[in-house]
């Protein structure tokens, strides 16, 4: 393999939120993460692709200290004890499974990332109420507040995880595919929302997706991930037939950006 190709991207080490140096995973017998090493610098949107299969869950995973590497460290806001800098992350995985007699609203199940209401029984309180229905408000879905969580469809509960991941005020929000269960017409509006998010919080974000589209739009580094990091740098740096070839291999095409029309959902996607 390649060294991989990169961009500079001068910061110091105090602006590096997530340091993954020589991350080695193996799952069933399998080398998955091969060596991984990247940097994350605070305030960015990071884009993270690569093929099914290529690392990425399982990458994300190991920053929150929910996959435990053969090798290597990973390094959160400089903190090495991964348990301190977690209250400062935020996580939404790819799918959440929940039985449908799972019987909180969403508005019970947000109230349990918040400290002051985490007791199974609480009170409503205004303050709370307010809080809740604003993040619900900023991600469209203020009208889900009294719905059971279990019977929302997977955009909706897409929405509500990433509400209750923001509730902390997290200064690093990571995204496994956050529209694996948005429907194709609505894709496009719910990156747009997650950038506008990024923007308004100034969080570093870290979003897993196969909309390359998106990644050119919105991204500013990509870091293309195939067991190691094939490529990184900006979106016109790794949207490029070569770097996406070594990441992807022979079948795809690379994304191409024009002005002059409208992005619509899936537009360069590689497959």
């Amino acid at each position: 393999m390649n060294q991989p190709s990169h961009t500079t991207c001068s910061h110091s080490a105090a602006d590096i939120a997530v340091s993954v140096r020589d991350l080695r995973v193996t799952l069933g017998g399998q080398a998955i993460l091969r060596g991984v090493n990247l940097h994350l610098h605070r305030g960015q949107l990071v884009a993270l692709i690569g093929p099914n299969g290529s690392g990425k869950t399982t990458l994300l995973r190991a920053i929150v200290g929910l996959q435990k590497p053969d090798s290597g460290e990973v390094r959160l806001f400089g903190e090495s004890n991964l348990q301190k800098a977690l209250p400062r992350v935020g996580y939404v995985p790819q799918r959440l499974a929940l039985d449908r007699s799972f019987i909180l609203s969403v508005r019970e199940f947000l109230a349990l990332r918040l400290r002051e209401t985490q007791h199974w029984f609480w009170h409503r309180h205004r303050d709370t109420d307010d809080r809740l229905r604003a993040g619900m408000a900023e991600l469209g879905a203020e009208s889900l507040l009294d719905r059971p969580i279990a019977a929302l469809s997977g955009g909706q509960l897409q929405r509500v995880l990433i509400v209750f991941a923001l509730l902390r005020n997290p200064d690093l929000l990571l995204l496994d595919e956050p529209t694996a269960g948005v429907d194709t017409p609505g894709e496009q509006d719910f990156y747009e929302t997650i950038a506008e998010v990024h923007r308004r919080h100034k969080l570093t974000v870290v979003l897993v997706s196969h909309d390359l589209s998106m990644v050119h739009r919105h991204a500013s580094w990509v870091y293309a991930l195939n067991g190691v990091v094939c490529c990184e740098g900006s979106p016109e740096h790794v949207m490029n037939a070569d770097s996406l070839k070594e990441a992807y291999g022979l079948n795809v095409t690379p994304y191409h950006h024009h002005h002059n029309h409208s992005h619509g959902p899936g537009g360069g996607a590689a497959q």
